[in-house]
């Protein structure tokens, strides 16, 4: 089996990558990233040099790659993880995720129809539900639950899946979609809450705070995101949409504080800032569907999870100097360069 990754070089792809060729050895692993600068090659350390691992640079909005690609290579499947994902920048300026979330998707699902109704899965987030009340412990959003995105970002996600529910309606495509809560672990960019904090506790820095830091998020270990998408991609149901979460829901207080007690920090150095605009209020998600459909569960819990996570980045330093000094990007090429001369 040939499966393309999308957005391979980024958090949860490099992750997925990762997880899957250690459990699949069946598996032949294309890897394609735009690079732009929330790409790390570092990640891949791990399967860079595996033969049945390849990674190609490139953009997915670009049609005329993209065929030429599907052209040369004959996949099984496609996982979508690549996007724009910070909702700051999305309120900056929304064009670049209009472009990679929105019509990138759009040029994959077309590539999947033309060369052979390749199964296709989407990966997705629940910010594309909305929010829901902080004093409502009660509610959480099931898959039918309708679309409010709140930001940019989000609505580029929602415009994502519709078109890839469409592909399913009008052409018979094998889609299923994956609505995910906050992912953590290692190799997450430090633009993201928990990395971004356990940066700052490490360098002894105010740790900056939207609002009054009390909205809630529902937190998974990245890896268990992995399992979940694993198990959708070899047992999901066409034309299905499975929300994916550990119903783990903490407030970012909380979990600023969790980080800060477990590095034996102050409390002291966090730092209340302007709310973020239109920031969602909470997110829960109802994951009965994947759990009695599909079997799946996952298996780490926050505490443990949050142990993991800052045991990598304290045993990872270095990684962390690359990516806040920018010396990634140069680290990128050569081993671009390098592959290239190895051919």
């Amino acid at each position: 089996m040939k499966l393309l990754v999308t957005g391979g070089a980024g958090f949860i792809g490099s992750n997925f990558i990762k997880y899957i060729m250690r459990r699949r050895g069946d598996l032949e692993i294309v890897c394609l990233d735009k690079l732009t600068y929330a790409g790390d090659l570092a990640s891949l350390y791990e399967v860079w040099d595996n033969s049945k691992f390849r990674f190609v640079k490139g953009d997915i909005a670009d049609s005329g790659f993209i065929d030429a690609l599907f052209e040369k290579e004959t996949f099984d499947a496609v996982v979508n993880f690549a996007a724009e994902s910070h909702v700051d920048r999305s309120i900056e300026s929304s064009l670049d995720f209009l472009r990679s979330n929105v019509l990138g998707t759009g040029v994959l699902l077309d590539a999947c129809v033309k060369y052979g109704n390749i199964r296709f899965h989407q990966v997705s987030t629940d910010e594309v539900y909305g929010d829901l009340s902080l004093e409502r412990k009660d509610l959480a959003f099931c898959e039918t639950s309708p679309l409010r995105p709140s930001s940019p970002y989000s609505s580029s996600k929602a415009g994502a899946d519709l078109l890839t529910l469409s592909y399913y309606r009008t052409h018979c495509l094998p889609v299923t979609i994956s609505r995910c809560g906050n992912n953590f672990g290692a190799n997450q960019f430090p633009e993201k809450l928990i990395p971004l904090m356990i940066v700052k506790a490490l360098n002894n820095e105010n740790l900056p705070l939207y609002g009054n830091g009390l909205n809630v998020r529902d937190w998974i270990y990245v890896e268990d995101h992995c399992s979940a998408i694993e198990t959708i991609l070899y047992g999901g149901r066409a034309g299905e949409v499975y929300n994916v979460g550990a119903n783990i829901e903490r407030s970012n207080i909380d979990v600023v504080k969790t980080i800060l007690t477990m590095l034996g920090r102050d409390e002291k150095l966090i730092t209340y800032v302007k709310d973020r605009k239109g920031h969602d209020l909470r997110y829960a998600l109802d994951t009965s569907k994947i759990r009695s459909k599909l079997g799946w569960t996952p298996t780490v819990g926050f505490e443990d999870g949050m142990d993991m996570t800052l045991r990598w980045y304290l045993d990872n330093v270095s990684w962390l100097n690359d990516i806040t000094s920018g010396e990634y990007v140069e680290n990128n090429e050569r081993m671009l360069q390098k592959t290239a001369r190895l051919k």
